[in-house]
């Protein structure tokens, strides 16, 4: 009969246990668990902490009682491992019950885990400073904040278990700032990618403090001053270190087992240490990166299991094998979530290891579907397409995202495998297209030269002499921001303006988000350019410039205070959450009058049914909106604003932006004169359109901007003249009195919007019948709704008197709702507005 010792419980210690008594039901087992826990959820520590699990007994697995009864292994807690005999295979044990003795054994499993990091800090011994591995510090940690008054905490350290403290601590209504010494947190992603974290954490009122180490803690009065090394000073009631672990193996000292360079027990592919009979499992251990092939040390749960489950297989004669950790891993920050498998980009440059990586920027589900969120998945591959890693963040499937490409890692695929999964579609839950095949198109183009990339420090580190760099987003895209030293030429221009290009220069493509640049450097590729385009756009670029702000935390007496201070004005997040808690409960009680679901629009379609719904409420009524489209999250403060309506209140929430408008009085009608009426000059506010083309792209715009300005309550004048006017005409042919030449007009003429071409990449029909179909994919109204809208909404549609009668049109052809006039009327109405625009 053999008999095993198990030293430590939890994941990997708890499991061998188990495994050896399916497997061997006569063998003797012993589990020594120095604290009174052998298997609790230690992921599960910090939602306890900020009380999202509410029961304590949830976080407790497997109790000793349960275990013994369920698989007779003598479980012994409180009992600490204090030395190893492996000569003699013995194990001297420190036991709260025993005291001190020997216990023999024929095999051994190590599953001591690792131990909090605490550096030799001045001032880190202070009773006001926790550290969180297990349950006793659990319980400590929320007795401190259940009992003591907190009102600042700091977090040092930004990995997982930090940022999880910060988010808990601050659903507890604590002011709190993260500390992080490294340039960023989360170190197993990339820069870039880890921004989305940071600013996910900033905007729900977490300050962050980024490569700043601490220097010293020092009390002060009820709180702690963490002086950084910076100089700056933050004050807190309490503290968290969450500043890394180190593996708890002192107690191996002498037992000749070997060990890596940072203390971890070094094992083979059986989980076998250097000395016969002695195994060896979990965050104590080094194995071996699966991507890779080198040696490290990746503290998870789920390979803790397998370890323990892979030893208990060999003691039993099974001969299991442990294939190396991929190190996959999901955190969640608030609504988003960040998950990654596989070697980030600072772990293959320091191995010398060539790699590619590509972007992109898909929707959780259909983007029609209500409940689609963005999500951002960066995926890095070698010139076979094996897949060495991979990241994602967004606020909806970025777990099964993640899953498909670990499990396609694992299975040895490769890119060209990523195209060829077939995956679970509904809209609900996914698109046509999932964005893991679209990941796999991406890289599948970048390998067979079908597009040729750039990263964001190419763009920054070009050479700007013998590189062009353009921008292919509309101009309406560009005003929101461009990159430094770009000229911008819209995609669908880019034909007839390439001639504009120096082809002596390589071209340096990016749009939003990747696409449309691909699109552009395929045309001026044939063409005889050199070109590469950024992959992920100017969305990626972007991200990867967020600076967190300033964070300022002060001892005001009353247990302390916060502020963020720097690209926004200084805001009083202790104030703010109150503000926003008291909105949020009575929003949660039904305090609104109206609820509208914008979701799956694009702009500005969420501000036009806002505008619509408003107008039939009453003054001081409240309407709680949510739209999917992000750029309703500056949209609407700036509607508000011009509109005289109240945002109450607006925040992200899993992709979505919520807002609670407060009907006010509309902003009364200016005068048309230029007079002085109670000594105010009365302001010109109108808007007016002058629209010349008959173009399908060009009448789309046309109505955006007409209807996004009614939606903002200007009034808004659309004159139609020459082709123009076509996109006016009803579809059905109408049956008018005309000479040879009206009808000769009207027959090669197009008949209404549904008729109407592309300026630009037309194909004879195709490109239209293209843009229809991804403007319905992408839920873009189409022309005719666009036209009702704005008729709808009181636009005036004028059709030029002088021009229908060139043009053979007579007014029964055109569209209901359409006013014919002249130039004078023209003029008049551009007369009283500040915007006049020629289409």
């Amino acid at each position: 009969m053999k008999k095993i010792v198990i030293v430590g419980g939890v994941a990997g210690g708890a499991s061998a246990a188990a495994r050896l008594r399916r497997l061997d039901e006569n063998a003797e087992i012993i589990l020594f668990e120095k604290g009174e826990y052998i298997s609790f959820a230690n992921c599960g520590l910090p939602y306890y902490i900020g009380e999202t699990i509410k029961e304590r007994e949830k976080l407790l697995v497997q109790t000793p009682e349960a275990m013994k009864a369920s698989f007779n292994i003598d479980i012994r807690v409180n009992s600490e491992v204090i030395t190893v005999d492996t000569k003699s295979k013995k194990v001297r044990v420190s036991s709260k019950d025993k005291g001190e003795y020997e216990e023999n054994y024929d095999y051994l499993i190590l599953s001591p885990g690792a131990t909090p990091i605490k550096p030799p800090i001045p001032g880190i011994q202070s009773d006001k400073i926790f550290t969180l591995r297990n349950v006793p510090d659990t319980d400590k940690i929320k007795a401190y904040v259940d009992k003591e008054n907190v009102k600042n905490a700091i977090v040092i350290g930004g990995g997982y278990i930090g940022v999880e403290m910060a988010e808990n601590l601050k659903e507890r209504a604590l002011n709190t700032a993260l500390v992080e010494a490294a340039p960023h947190i989360l170190a197993p992603f990339d820069s870039e990618m880890v921004t989305f974290a940071e600013k996910e954490l900033e905007d729900n009122g977490v300050g962050i403090v980024l490569n700043d180490g601490v220097k010293e803690f020092k009390e002060d009065g009820t709180g702690v001053n963490v002086i950084l090394n910076s100089g700056k000073i933050l004050y807190a009631d309490m503290i968290i270190l969450a500043i890394g672990v180190k593996p708890d193996t002192a107690f191996l000292k002498d037992s000749g087992i070997e060990f890596g360079t940072k203390g971890h027990i070094i094992v083979n592919n059986k989980m076998e240490t250097k000395v016969e009979g002695v195994y060896a499992v979990g965050d104590a251990i080094e194995v071996v990166d699966f991507v890779n092939e080198s040696k490290t040390a990746i503290a998870l749960a789920g390979p803790a299991n397998k370890q323990g489950r892979i030893a208990a297989d060999n003691i039993c004669g099974l001969n299991s094998i442990y294939k190396g950790t991929m190190g996959t891993a999901i955190i969640k920050v608030f609504g988003l979530t960040g998950s990654s498998t596989g070697n980030n980009e600072r772990t293959l440059k320091s191995k010398n290891i060539q790699y590619k990586a590509i972007y992109l920027h898909p929707n959780s589900s259909a983007g029609y579907y209500p409940g689609a969120a963005p999500m951002t998945i960066k995926l890095i591959f070698n010139d076979e397409g094996k897949i060495l890693g991979a990241q994602a963040f967004g606020y909806a499937g970025v777990d099964k995202r993640i899953d498909d490409i670990a499990i396609t890692m694992r299975l040895g695929g490769t890119v060209y495998d990523l195209t060829e999964l077939e995956l679970a579609y509904a809209p609900p839950y996914s698109s046509a297209k999932d964005p893991v095949n679209m990941a796999g198109f991406i890289a599948e183009n970048v390998l067979t030269g079908k597009d040729e990339i750039i990263l964001t420090e190419d763009i920054d580190n070009r050479d700007k002499d013998k590189t062009q760099l353009v921008d292919v987003r509309t101009e309406l895209e560009c005003s929101n921001g461009i990159i430094e030293g770009a000229i911008n030429i819209p995609s669908e221009d880019i034909r007839a303006r390439m001639n504009e290009l120096d082809k002596s220069k390589e071209i340096l493509i990016y749009c939003q988000v990747g696409l449309r640049g691909y699109i552009v450097a395929r045309i001026l590729r044939s063409n005889g350019f050199k070109v590469k385009n950024l992959t992920g756009g100017y969305k990626t670029y972007t991200m990867g410039k967020f600076k967190p702000r300033d964070v300022v935390m002060n001892n005001s007496g009353e247990g302390g205070s916060m502020d963020l201070r720097g690209k926004k004005s200084n805001v009083s997040l202790e104030s703010n959450l109150n503000e926003y808690k008291e909105a949020d409960e009575a929003y949660k009680k039904g305090d609104f009058d109206k609820n509208l679901d914008a979701c799956g629009i694009c702009c500005p379609g969420p501000l036009m049914r806002v505008n619509s719904n408003i107008q039939d409420m009453k003054e001081g009524e409240v309407l709680k909106v949510t739209a999917s489209d992000q750029g309703f999250y500056e949209d609407i403060k700036s509607w508000c604003e011009r509109t005289n309506n109240e945002l109450l209140d607006r925040k992200k929430e899993k992709g979505n932006i919520i807002a609670f408008i407060k009907k006010g009085n509309k902003k009364q009608a200016v005068s048309n004169s230029n007079s002085v009426n109670n000594g105010t000059i009365a302001q010109k506010d109108n808007k007016t359109l002058v629209v010349f083309s008959g173009d399908l792209d060009k009448a789309l715009a046309s109505f955006i901007i007409a209807n996004g300005a009614a939606a903002m309550g200007k009034k808004v004048t659309m004159f139609f003249t020459f082709w123009g006017l076509n996109i006016l005409r009803k579809h059905e042919k109408v049956s008018v009195s005309k000479g040879f030449m009206d009808k000769m007009f009207g027959f090669m003429m197009p008949r209404g919007a549904k008729r109407l071409k592309l300026s630009k990449m037309n194909m004879l029909g195709m490109g239209t019948k293209m843009m229809k179909m991804v403007m319905r994919n992408k839920n873009v109204s189409s022309l005719d709704e666009l036209i009702k809208a704005a008729i709808d909404s009181g636009i005036e549609i004028v059709a030029c008197q002088m021009s229908m009668d060139v043009m053979g049109l007579k007014q029964e052809e055109l569209i209901d709702g359409v006013k014919v006039g002249g130039v004078g009327y023209y003029l008049g109405e551009a007369e009283d507005s500040n915007v006049n625009l020629f289409i």
